[in-house]
């Protein structure tokens, strides 16, 4: 027997004289935050390069923030899911496939682009830079690799009845040649005894179209806190790295010094030694890991 609703309509008959332009719908688009590590310049051969964390940006070719910067992305097409799209603007951005990719957050403030409500399935993607060619997509004038820096400037505790919040301020900052973007992050913990929600906001900002200078901040967080319990950091990693490396980039995401010793500990399940070494670095070899397969899988 078929089931009928209150207005005496089979499933059937419900779908048939459904209209979906009765409600307001948003677009979706999915942006995506390209994380790498990159070498810089040493001029003293005989010291290992410092390592960055850079994140890719395009300059935005048309209107609206026509000159900004901002994160490649791009809107879902029909057929497609929000990780298909973002693999495939990860695709024509950078020419590469098959690395880390997670979902990190639905942002969907309706005042958030100014031509329409558009919502944001954000993306983070790890890659090893090596090899990597970027590009521009059809909206961008220009795409570049920026180093990024992300600290606390403040946080704030606040207790209102059961609401207990905790606000933190972080600051952003994106460089590139001589160019620097800023913006001031303002996240959010509001926790009850049954709930919790948060909120992230940009309290100052400039030259980072959109929200996208939070949608950074929040992968920054995700990044660094998975990187305490997870072997994520080796998605930035080529083939073969020494334990050095591997220490400099768990550095330059969590924006501190680590005790090498203890660095290592933590390491070895997540390694394993090749039995080559280094040459011609202009120091003494280096033993050479890869990732551990069966712990990385």
């Amino acid at each position: 027997m078929m089931k009928r609703d209150r207005n005496g309509l089979t499933e059937e008959q419900f779908l048939a004289q459904y209209r979906a332009g009765d409600f307001v719908r948003p677009s979706v688009a999915a942006d995506m935050v390209i994380f790498t590590v990159a070498d810089t310049a040493e001029f003293n051969y005989r010291k290992l390069p410092k390592k960055k964390l850079r994140v890719l940006l395009i300059r935005r070719g048309e209107h609206p923030f026509l000159g900004k910067w901002a994160l490649p992305g791009g809107f879902v097409r029909p057929g497609e899911t929000t990780e298909q799209t973002a693999r495939r603007e990860l695709r024509e951005e950078t020419s590469v496939d098959n690395v880390y990719l997670e979902q990190l957050y639905l942002f969907s403030e309706p005042d958030r682009d100014p031509r329409t409500w558009v919502m944001s399935c954000a993306y983070m993607a790890l890659i090893d830079s090596t090899g990597v060619r970027i590009r521009g997509g059809d909206d961008a004038a220009e795409a570049a690799w920026f180093d990024v820096t992300y600290r606390l400037i403040n946080e704030e505790k606040r207790r209102a009845g059961n609401d207990r919040c905790l606000t933190r301020r972080y600051e952003l900052t994106l460089t590139r040649e001589r160019e620097t973007l800023t913006a001031v992050v303002e996240h959010k913990k509001h926790k009850t005894e049954t709930a919790a929600a948060v909120e992230y906001a940009i309290t100052d900002g400039d030259g980072i179209a959109f929200d996208h200078a939070k949608i950074v901040g929040c992968a920054l967080e995700r990044l660094r806190a998975k990187l305490e319990d997870t072997d994520i950091a080796l998605h930035l990693m080529p083939d073969l790295f020494t334990l050095t490396e591997l220490q400099q980039v768990y550095e330059v995401i969590l924006d501190r010094e680590l005790l090498k010793a203890a660095f290592r500990r933590k390491a070895a399940p997540l390694v394993e030694d090749t039995g080559q070494y280094t040459e011609h670095a202009g120091h003494r070899p280096s033993r050479l890991y890869r990732k551990n397969q069966e712990e990385f899988e």
